[in-house]
């Protein structure tokens, strides 16, 4: 029963975080996690910015001590609720810290917002600088000289990729979790998991580049993100056509969106942005600056239409459809295994 009404707050905090959001009263664990993160490399960069070892070591001490805490804090909120017989305030934490792991109404919400402030307002100085700013929160690269079309490009990559990374990601590892819970309470759960491949996410958000002494201090959370992110990756791209207009051409789309997003460095980020590439028609991939100077990413359906708010405002349309199969995808597999086990 205790892992049923667990099962209940996961599918609650889902439609919290579409409804809601993070309330602002919440402090956000992704504050703690950047917090502790940027702390320990700062002390990494600054004594041992020239010594390529140590850096690789201090990454791993900063990627195994992130995740290790997280881990821990969630596994022991998930304990305190269980043994305490469904304590309610342990209950509340469980279901505020699911919903905080996922980002389905922050990440749309702020995409949208660009989208139109893009397209429906007079892009003069003061409103440009409104949207560069607003579009520089959302992605890595420099963004301060780039046209519309470019801004427009850019938001969509952020909603593509991070689409895995901030909702489908998170939804994947909670529900293995929840199935692991229903075998033993002192397995990974729900939060634990969840907190695991956030506190994974930010290192990679924040350290996981490719220059300067992140080469070296990041390289260990990228690998890491990499694997966290293998499964929930290929996941969306085999189920989103079925939400989709184009499935029909269900086995041409994964097999064109597979090979272009085979073609970028990040084994998971050019394979979501590709698949959302080819159902919507848009072309993705392209020059883009970033600290460490130009980098022309592969082009993603090379036929496509540019970016535009529509384009948008349906790849947002497409996460909400997705993620509503995969929560009746989680209830049937979860109460078939209740039924066996």
């Amino acid at each position: 029963m205790a892992e049923i009404r667990l099962f209940f707050i996961f599918l609650g905090s889902i439609g919290f975080d579409l409804l809601i959001g993070d309330p602002r009263f919440f402090i956000h664990p992704v504050q703690i996690i950047g917090f502790y993160i940027k702390k320990i490399s700062d002390y990494f960069i600054n004594n041992f910015g020239e010594k390529k070892k140590i850096l690789l070591c201090g990454g791993f001490i900063v990627a195994i001590s992130t995740i290790g805490i997280s881990f821990s804090l969630g596994k022991l909120i998930e304990l305190s609720y269980l043994q305490s017989r469904n304590n309610f305030f342990c209950g509340l934490l469980i279901f505020l810290g699911l919903s905080s792991c996922m980002a389905s109404k922050g990440l749309i919400a702020s995409v949208k917002e660009i989208a139109e402030l893009i397209e429906h307002k007079e892009f003069n100085d003061q409103n440009e600088k409104i949207i560069i700013e607003k579009v520089q929160k959302i992605v890595s690269r420099d963004v301060r000289s780039s046209s519309k079309e470019h801004l427009l490009r850019s938001s969509t990559e952020s909603l593509t990729e991070n689409s895995v990374d901030g909702i489908f990601g998170p939804l994947f590892w909670m529900f293995i979790g929840i199935v692991l819970m229903k075998f033993s309470i002192f397995l990974p759960g729900p939060l634990s998991l969840g907190f695991s491949y956030k506190a994974v996410s930010t290192l990679d958000s924040m350290i996981g580049y490719k220059y300067d002494y992140y080469r070296y201090l990041g390289f260990i959370s990228a690998k890491i993100e990499d694997s966290f992110t293998f499964i929930p990756s290929r996941l969306v791209l085999i189920t989103l056509p079925l939400v989709s207009s184009k499935f029909k051409e269900y086995i041409s789309i994964i097999k064109k969106s597979y090979l272009d997003g085979k073609k970028y460095d990040s084994p998971n980020a050019g394979i979501s942005e590709a698949i959302f590439a080819h159902i919507t028609g848009i072309e993705l991939g392209g020059k883009s600056k970033y600290k460490n100077g130009i980098i022309e990413k592969p082009i993603i359906n090379a036929n496509g239409d540019i970016c535009t708010r529509e384009k948008i405002s349906l790849i947002c349309q497409l996460i909400l459809k997705l993620q509503f199969l995969w929560i009746i995808i989680f209830v049937l597999i979860f109460f078939i295994i209740s039924s066996l086990f």
